[in-house]
């Protein structure tokens, strides 16, 4: 059997590994919250379990039994697993990401990849803003920000007519709106900000990439850009709560900086006056 042809599928299971009829356990995931991505054939690498999972779909849930032959055979795993076990998986797919097309998209010479249909790259930076926010939902930012530029970069690719071009640009400013995000989450609102603008001059009107501007300028202090981002996009979503919340807090924050402002001007005088 080889598992050649599998290194590029990745996917998140929950799963649970059990010895006899149910009872023993020894090896599980279930208590994670988001469980790492893995490649089978290099992550998962029991035979018995890629053929269970390559048979199911996102969202399924199963039971495999795998005798001896399909999982750790003659030897087993000590202390685990004792010689000639069978053992019992329960499983749910959360998620299928195939890399392959990534992989061989980045083996590629740039002018093989110029040369590629932009219906392909357009599914390779599809892939990649995938792998993107897996890794923001498992709040590694660092990573997610990593393989959205890495989506950035596949789609620098030139345009032969306006509508080719118009799909790259929608490609983008999704991957900008989402670097936006994960550099706030980084606390780098320069950054933020940076890309949050990217975004709008490909959408002037997009709301979201207003209020991520907003957000950007009020972690930076700057009150007056600030509030000009987020009245901007209440206008275009006067009843978002995300937004007016947002407003609030920079209402709040202002005051604070005022009076802060205030008090340091008194101390400053103070000193003067007592010699009147």
């Amino acid at each position: 059997f080889s598992f050649s042809p599998l290194l590029s599928l990745g996917c998140t299971v929950k799963y649970s590994g059990y010895l006899g009829n149910w009872s023993k356990l020894f090896c599980s995931n279930g208590n994670s919250k988001y469980p790492r991505l893995m490649k089978l054939g290099k992550d998962i690498t029991l035979w018995g379990l890629e053929i269970g999972l390559l048979s199911m779909t996102k969202g399924e849930a199963a039971l495999f039994i795998l005798t001896p032959e399909y999982a750790y055979g003659q030897r087993g795993c000590p202390p685990s697993i004792p010689p000639n076990a069978t053992v019992l998986f329960k499983v749910e797919v959360l998620d299928f990401i195939d890399s392959e097309e990534c992989d061989a998209f980045f083996e590629l010479t740039y002018e093989q990849q110029d040369g590629l249909p932009l219906e392909k790259v357009l599914k390779v930076a599809a892939t990649e803003k995938e792998f993107g926010n897996y890794f923001f939902y498992k709040q590694r930012f660092r990573i997610a920000k990593d393989r959205y530029k890495r989506a950035l970069s596949i789609l620098g690719c030139k345009s032969s007519s306006q509508a080719e071009q118009s799909q790259i640009n929608a490609s983008k400013l999704l991957l900008f709106l989402n670097l936006s995000l994960t550099y706030l989450k980084l606390e780098c609102a320069d950054q933020a900000l940076k890309y949050g603008e990217l975004a709008l001059e490909m959408d002037q009107g997009n709301a979201k990439a207003l209020f991520r501007c907003g957000q950007a300028c009020l972690y930076m202090r700057e009150y007056s850009k600030s509030r000009d981002f987020l009245a901007r996009a209440q206008c275009i979503q006067p009843f978002n709560h995300d937004i007016n919340n947002e407003l609030k807090k920079l209402a709040r924050y202002y005051k604070e900086y005022m009076e802060m402002e205030k008090e340091m001007c008194c101390q400053m005088f103070d000193p003067l006056n007592s010699y009147g």
